[in-house]
């Protein structure tokens, strides 16, 4: 999916994630995610290697999808992070759910932080999507958020 919008170009690239943004909070495919200890799991994934391989701005699990802002730290990729990060949980969440196969769709919707208006801009998408999806009124109410007021990241 990531590399369709790519090759779709600026424009009707950024329409095709817009419609695949609307499908995501609209709730539709599995929502593995909307299992409090499933969602807790990739929390605490996401946080583990904070401050070691890369800088965890801001994240957010959605009952069927995630977000997160980080900077890899020098000498990580952020590919290579993503990869760990998917197959841990993968892993984790199939277990859980007494399960096999694709967890996580293959690609990631990378992008680059162009300055700091467009870093924070980000973070305000990132930490209200479960706002905009209806599943809460304030982005700090969504437990699995770097919006929540108990985050401790």
């Amino acid at each position: 999916l990531a590399d369709k919008a790519k090759a779709l170009g600026d424009e009707d690239g950024s329409i095709f994630r817009k419609s695949l943004e609307r499908y995501l909070d609209s709730g539709y495919g599995e929502c593995f995610l909307s299992r409090p200890e499933i969602a807790w799991m990739v929390v605490n994934a996401l946080k583990f290697h904070h401050k070691k391989k890369y800088l965890l701005h801001a994240w957010m699990i959605m009952p069927n999808h995630g977000h997160i802002l980080a900077t890899p730290l020098p000498g990580f990729e952020l590919r290579k992070i993503a990869h760990s990060i998917k197959s841990f949980t993968a892993h984790e969440a199939n277990k859980m759910l007494g399960r096999t196969g694709q967890f996580w769709q293959h690609e990631i919707f990378d992008r680059y932080i162009r300055n700091r208006e467009h870093f924070f801009n980000v973070i305000d998408y990132i930490e209200s999507n479960p706002v905009k999806a209806g599943l809460c009124r304030s982005s700090s109410e969504w437990p699995y958020s770097s919006a929540s007021l108990d985050d401790s990241k």
